[in-house]
């Protein structure tokens, strides 16, 4: 009998053996997953690398709002009217201001690439303001002025003077001019850099100055009157 039971309790135990579920270790059965899950197939409708930095950006955007809005007085209509008071004050600074000025790119800032004397200058600023081209008429009448100035050793030619440091040499010798050929060239330069439009009135204040400047005399300097004597 304890053979036949022997027998009998065997048996249930490889049947309840078979029933025993396979423990797997976690590691292989993590790295196992990754690599099934890797598989192109489950990837075909994931979006591509420029939607998922395009989908972060507008949620930081929507975060950023969001905080902002909870913050500004009034909440969102609050934000909305800060934003337009921002708007308005960049657009009143680009009105004032004009565009902002560019850096002198190259050796000719102030002439073009054909030398031409004064009285060349002079004639073609008054064919660009009989056409109302008050642009290149300021421009034009502005180089005559330096370039007068060069013809009367009053400033010596030197290539790539621009505006400004013309009339901060000039003002020197001149003095009493000095004020408006600064304006000059800051007109000259706000036409030129800037992004601003001339007017009539711009262009006969150079011209005005130009003619002025003809019959100034200058002032010496000691050293200049003591060589004169």
């Amino acid at each position: 009998m304890s053979g036949a039971g022997g027998t009998t309790a065997a048996q249930l135990l490889i049947r309840a053996s078979g029933d025993i579920p396979v423990d797997t270790p976690r590691v292989p059965a993590r790295e196992a997953a990754k690599h099934e899950l890797s598989k192109p197939m489950y990837h075909e409708n994931d979006p591509n690398f420029l939607q998922r930095g395009l989908d972060r950006l507008w949620d930081w955007i929507g975060d950023l709002l969001n905080t902002a809005s909870g913050t500004a007085p009034g909440g969102p209509v609050g934000l909305v009217v800060l934003v337009l008071v921002v708007i308005g004050l960049v657009a009143a600074l680009w009105w004032r201001l004009g565009a902002p000025h560019r850096t002198v790119r190259s050796a000719d800032a102030l002439f073009d690439d054909s030398p031409r004397g004064a009285a060349d200058h002079r004639t073609a600023a008054e064919t660009h303001a009989a056409a109302h081209r008050w642009n290149e008429a300021v421009q034009e009448r502005m180089r005559a002025i330096v370039r007068s100035l060069e013809e009367r050793a009053l400033l010596a030619p030197r290539p790539g003077r621009t505006a400004d440091e013309a009339a901060a040499e000039a003002g020197r010798p001149l003095p009493a001019h000095a004020t408006r050929l600064h304006a000059a060239a800051r007109e000259f330069d706000d036409v030129t850099y800037g992004g601003r439009t001339a007017d009539q009135q711009a262009y006969l204040a150079v011209r005005a100055l130009e003619l002025d400047l003809q019959t100034a005399k200058p002032l010496l300097t000691t050293a200049a009157q003591g060589a004169a004597e």
